[in-house]
């Protein structure tokens, strides 16, 4: 019943060794939510949901909150196997320098990362403008990312058209949510005309038509925000995986993308979700020469889909061993998770 999995744990590869995992679609800035005030009252939508929590959130950031943030989410990826994250940010008054920071952040780390930041209509034109200037900056000075966008119920016309403008002018794709609720589901209708395959679309749950581009599937975050289920197996896209901020364990998101999967289809395999884990090296070249080591094998889909508390014993990032004996080496992660404590506290106190 076992099938090979020639992209993470091909033939060239020793037993119990992958290559590394990649994060297709990731929100760092969240790892400081953890443990925050409940919201004003309870949320009974996803509109609601982003206005009485994310919303608050980000508003709130400032650049030491969004280091830790990004150091704290970059070594629990790292802990996790994953040395590659596709990044998605967003601090309204915290804009100017945030990707930068992040970039930084991941690489101390010494985990890869693409960044881009949230361009949106909500917090005015200022904010839509200081938006796309830092996308533009922080690629135009060598930064690795994507032109960043929210979705399209908080951009006009005219901001859709200068975001895909800009990916354009730089030769870069777009990350942006697509009909992640139904509120959103004319997305793909205004989209249509504008996506390119170098476009990274996340979650696509209620998308009604084909669009060019990588889709980033998020099946815990959709489930948590019960906004639907994407039946990413009926898109002709490249799909990947991603965690929509809700850490970087890859695998987890795997096995959750399997039985999610199931539940929708009794005849489907954890092959389909191992395609799609395996597709986020697309996204990250590169991260093909990282490996891990696990503390299990054999590295099989048909294995870990039902084997929890599979763990990386070593981490190798560029030829440098950034996890030994589960452990990373260039950063205390001691020191990490208390300054990330601190500025969590600094940032619920906002709130």
């Amino acid at each position: 019943m076992s099938t090979a999995a020639p992209g993470l744990a091909g033939p060239a590869l020793e037993p119990g060794v992958t290559r590394a995992m990649v994060c297709g679609h990731h929100h760092l800035y969240s790892a400081l939510a953890r443990g925050m005030p409940a919201p004003p009252r309870t949320p009974h939508d996803f509109q609601e949901i982003l206005e009485l929590v994310w919303w608050r959130l980000d508003c709130a950031l400032d650049l030491e909150m969004i280091r830790w943030s990004a150091m704290l989410g970059a070594l629990e990826a790292l802990e996790r196997g994953t040395t590659a994250i596709v990044d998605h940010h967003a601090s309204p008054n915290a804009i100017e320098g945030s990707l930068s920071v992040i970039a930084d952040a991941c690489a101390e780390v010494g985990v890869r990362v693409s960044c881009c930041y949230e361009v949106t209509d909500r917090n005015g034109p200022d904010g839509m403008r200081a938006g796309l200037a830092e996308n533009e900056h922080f690629l135009r000075s060598g930064g690795r990312g994507l032109v960043g966008a929210h979705a399209c119920f908080t951009l006009c016309e005219a901001t859709l058209e200068a975001v895909a403008g800009l990916a354009s002018d730089l030769g870069r794709g777009v990350h942006i949510h697509v009909a992640e609720d139904r509120m959103d589901s004319a997305a793909g209708e205004r989209l249509e005309a504008m996506t390119t395959d170098d476009w990274l679309l996340a979650h696509c749950v209620h998308l009604d038509r084909p669009l060019r581009g990588t889709v980033a599937h998020n099946p815990r975050s959709n489930m948590n925000n019960a906004v639907g289920y994407a039946r990413p197996a009926r898109l002709a896209n490249r799909v990947v995986l991603g965690t929509d901020g809700i850490g970087g364990d890859m695998l987890e998101e795997f096995r959750i993308a399997y039985v999610r999967h199931r539940e929708d289809d009794v005849t489907a395999t954890p092959d389909a979700a191992w395609s799609w884990l395996e597709s986020g090296s697309a996204l990250f070249p590169e991260a093909a020469a990282d490996r891990v080591r696990w503390s299990y094998e054999p590295i099989d889909p048909w294995h870990l889909a039902f084997t929890p508390g599979v763990q990386p014993i070593e981490v190798v990032v560029g030829g440098e061993v950034v996890l030994r004996d589960g452990r990373p080496t260039r950063v205390d992660p001691l020191e990490v998770r208390a300054r990330a404590r601190e500025q969590a506290e600094r940032l619920w106190a906002r709130l």
